[in-house]
């Protein structure tokens, strides 16, 4: 057995590396080579220093390229060896300082590589560089100056760093060893493409992406510039996290803080937003940060649709329905005094990051309306995730944080799926229209309630997917057991399945007389979703409005 051999099956590498290299970044003095060939060891990997191979490759040291051909053609070559190093098999790669500077080159490295920026202050970098002579960039000047100018200049593109650690005076070995841990401890987000007929964006899903939204966001911004809007209750919460991100790679932050509270998707509300957008004179490539519940969400996207004609747009939503829901799919706009989200657009995010994290503020509530929308996409075309919601719904609504990670993440796959086939709603039977099981009735429900908070709209939904499925066994499409079947697992939850588990009366006429103002309403008739068993979902516009008149007197309603 080789020593490379042993120190493999010493290290064991988490899934996130297996089959990836490994970046190290930073300025001159960081350390990059000695730890780099410590890790490379470690690892049992192969070890390159970028600077070398450029040497190797160009017959001639770094500072006698700067000085022959200038820093351009340096970064040129410099580019293409990167790639080169990086297209074949797994290694440890030391970049030289400027090497992650440029765009092309940080893509490179998120396809192919895991990146490692060993982040030092600047009295360390000083003492490690003192008394060299091979550093191009500090041969005119006081080193101190030019190295901060080279940090105020840097640190904001290293940190979009995959990894960040934090050097100190330390040997190289204890170093390596705080670097391989950091390593050994990290989980890669996870990442959902939702590929449209207009356009793609992610979805990223995991824990502590606000402070990593600077990282994260900076390869799909135009300009490093947002403006983010908010809620009271969220920017007390979660705020501060998403400006210390976003401030880390240098995007200059403004803030729009409105009242929480569906109160605030209105015309009235919308016009403020826009009116503080151009307050504080955003470009037309100047990011609208949503950061909150749907009613964020769905007011910030909005805004950003109307706004200059479309300003660049992200979600990051922080209530679990608005993470598998709303944040997805671009519909945008705001209620009226007619009903729910009658003003609004298609309008696609540049992506989405989920935050787990920030699930733990949630009241148990309000965890439970984000599942029925979780359980929903089992519903409509998925029977197998509807069985994994059975065994594993408990551990969602319980804050389990990879339960939830991963419910995130299979809710939103079945809803790229869906808008990709249908992005603008435009089939009038199937498609994107799946998507309303359980809407008509809720939505009349939430209507009902005058969109006050009383009843949130995911529990509108879960009450609305029972009634879904008992008018389903009603007409004779499916059976009462799976009817009885969906009741028993949302209610199970402690989330309202039933009208009576409101505790309220309702009429039928009323709820009726809000579901012909729903916007689902074709040509005057009433249009559900119902479905023929679970994961069966379909539409129907002939449903007989003495059916529904029945259904609703069954579950309690007064006539």
């Amino acid at each position: 057995m080789t020593r490379n051999t042993a120190l493999r099956e010493a290290v064991e590498l988490p899934e996130a590396l297996a089959g990836r290299s490994i970046v190290l970044v930073g300025l001159m003095g960081a350390g990059k080579t000695s730890i780099g060939r410590r890790l490379a060891a470690r690892l049992g990997l192969p070890f390159r220093d970028a600077d070398a191979e450029i040497e190797q490759a160009a017959g001639c040291t770094i500072p006698e390229l700067f000085s022959r051909y200038g820093e351009g053609d340096f970064r040129a070559g410099e580019r293409r060896v990167i790639r080169r190093l990086l297209s074949g098999d797994p290694l440890v790669l030391a970049f030289g300082g400027g090497a992650f500077m440029d765009r092309e080159t940080r893509a490179a490295v998120r396809d192919e590589a895991i990146s490692v920026w060993l982040r030092c202050p600047l009295q360390t970098l000083l003492r490690r560089v003192a008394g060299r002579d091979n550093r191009p960039l500090l041969a005119d000047g006081d080193p101190a100056e030019i190295m901060q100018r080279l940090i105020d200049v840097r640190y904001p593109v290293y940190a979009e760093a995959d990894v960040i650690v934090d050097c100190v005076d330390e040997s190289p070995d204890a170093t390596t060893t705080r670097v391989l841990n950091t390593l050994l401890g990290w989980r890669s987000p996870r990442r959902l493409s939702v590929v449209l007929p207009s356009t793609s964006y992610d979805v990223v899903i995991g824990d502590g992406l606000l402070m990593r939204a600077g990282a994260l966001l900076a390869p799909r911004m135009e300009q490093k510039r947002a403006v983010v809007v908010t809620d009271d209750a969220v920017a007390r919460l979660h705020l501060p996290t998403l400006l210390r991100g976003l401030q880390a790679t240098g995007v200059t932050v403004n803030q729009i803080v409105v009242p929480p509270g569906e109160a605030s998707k209105s015309l009235a509300s919308w016009q403020r937003v826009v009116d503080q957008l151009l307050e504080a004179r955003v470009e037309r490539r100047t990011t609208v940060i949503a950061l909150g519940g749907g009613v964020v969400g769905d007011l910030a996207g909005f805004a950003a649709a109307t706004t200059l004609r479309g300003l660049p747009f992200v979600q990051v939503p922080t209530t679990l329905l608005s993470q598998v829901d709303s944040s997805v799919g671009g519909k945008t706009g705001i209620n009226t005094a007619q009903g729910k989200n009658l003003v609004g657009a298609f309008y696609q995010p540049r992506m989405v990051l989920a935050d787990t994290d920030t699930l733990a503020t949630l009241p148990p509530r309000e965890l439970g309306a984000g599942y029925a929308e979780i359980a929903k996409a089992g519903l409509i075309g998925d029977a197998a995730f509807f069985a994994w919601c059975e065994a594993n719904g408990a551990a969602v609504v319980a804050g389990n944080r990879e339960a939830q990670a991963e419910a995130i993440m299979r809710a939103c796959a079945f809803k790229a799926a869906v808008v990709g086939d249908d992005e603008r709603e435009e089939k009038p039977n199937d498609g994107r229209a799946l998507l309303n099981l359980g809407h008509t009735f809720g939505h009349a429900l939430e209507a009902e309630y005058g969109y006050t908070g009383g009843l949130l709209h995911g529990e509108g939904v879960a009450v609305g997917l029972g009634l879904a499925f008992r008018l389903s066994a009603k007409l004779g499409h499916c059976g009462i057991a799976d009817a009885d079947r969906v009741v028993s697992h949302i209610a199970a939850l402690g989330i309202p399945a039933e009208l009576h588990m409101l505790n309220r009366r309702f009429s039928a006429a009323t709820l009726i007389s809000h579901m012909r103002r729903d916007k689902k309403v074709r040509d005057g008739a009433l249009k559900f979703v119902l479905a023929k068993g679970i994961g069966q979902a379909f539409t129907a516009s002939d449903v007989p409005l003495e059916a529904v008149t029945d259904l609703l007197r069954d579950a309690g309603c007064e006539a």
